[in-house]
């Protein structure tokens, strides 16, 4: 039984649904990245999944049971969430920030122990920036941000973990080293991971599992090998382009044709 599942589920805002009849296994110990068109629920899936945004219809199980009927605690004990584009307070220093995730292991009767400071200690250190724990987040790099949020959640010390775009507008080489990082707790410390991305050739390198999404639904989920494939690229994005493998790393790339690609093609 996988940990974490959605169950025909149905959600949206207000009086929009976004979701319709959406059932998604989330394989344990591996990478699992959703990608689709902006608009198609990729985000909204990730905060149904995460107890953020309940369903108007379905369940979502987290270790077999509905996850609306866990306590936030509870919840925070076993699943960690890096949202969209978060902010941290004005002068909160690294430290500090990645403190927060020691939340659920907090209350009236337990405060900050050893324990906590070696997750938080561990968490920078996995995450590469231990190096400037004392300096405040505002004063750091849009990649060692990023990195600090990443650490906030390791810190929670979850085995599962839900992160939405966490690459966005960052640059490549700072992607490819944050990817790396987090396909890392995958493979070498067995964490679940669930990532909403839009960088398809990223997606196809590093996903175990891939879902592709269109107009709230799941179109396509299973291997990179078998899924990503150009019919699918044009179905899913309505996007021209190939996809190669790179002899190099075996990875999967998407290349978009060009006018000029498509100007020849229509001319002959």
């Amino acid at each position: 039984m996988s940990r974490l599942e959605a169950l025909q589920i149905h959600a949206g805002y207000a009086e929009t649904t976004i979701l319709k009849s959406v059932d998604l296994v989330i394989p344990d110990g591996q990478v699992t990245i959703l990608i689709g068109p902006n608009g198609c629920g990729k985000s909204t899936l990730l905060k149904t999944m995460a107890r953020i945004l309940p369903p108007s219809r379905g369940h979502v199980l987290l270790d077999g049971k509905d996850i609306q009927t866990l306590n936030t605690k509870s919840v925070a004990a076993r699943l960690g969430l890096l949202p969209q584009g978060p902010i941290a307070p004005e002068g909160l220093t690294v430290r500090e920030l990645v403190a927060q995730g020691r939340f659920p292991h907090q209350s009236l009767l337990r405060q900050w122990t050893k324990a906590d400071e070696d997750a938080v200690n561990g968490a920078m250190e996995t995450a590469g920036i231990a190096d400037f724990a004392d300096r405040a987040v505002d004063t750091l790099s849009g990649g060692q941000r990023q990195r600090c949020w990443v650490a906030m959640v390791l810190a929670q010390e979850t085995e599962l973990i839900l992160l939405d775009e966490p690459t966005t507008f960052l640059d490549l080489k700072v992607q490819v080293d944050l990817m790396n990082l987090l396909t890392g707790l995958a493979h070498e410390r067995g964490r679940t991971l669930v990532i909403v991305l839009h960088e398809l050739s990223l997606a196809a390198a590093y996903a175990d599992h891939l879902v592709m999404m269109k107009d709230g639904q799941i179109v396509a989920s299973g291997d990179p090998d078998d899924i990503f494939t150009t019919d699918r690229l044009k179905q899913v994005f309505n996007l021209d382009a190939s996809v190669l493998r790179d002899p190099a790393s075996g990875r999967l790339v998407c290349v978009p044709f060009t006018a000029r690609r498509r100007v020849t093609e229509a001319a002959q």
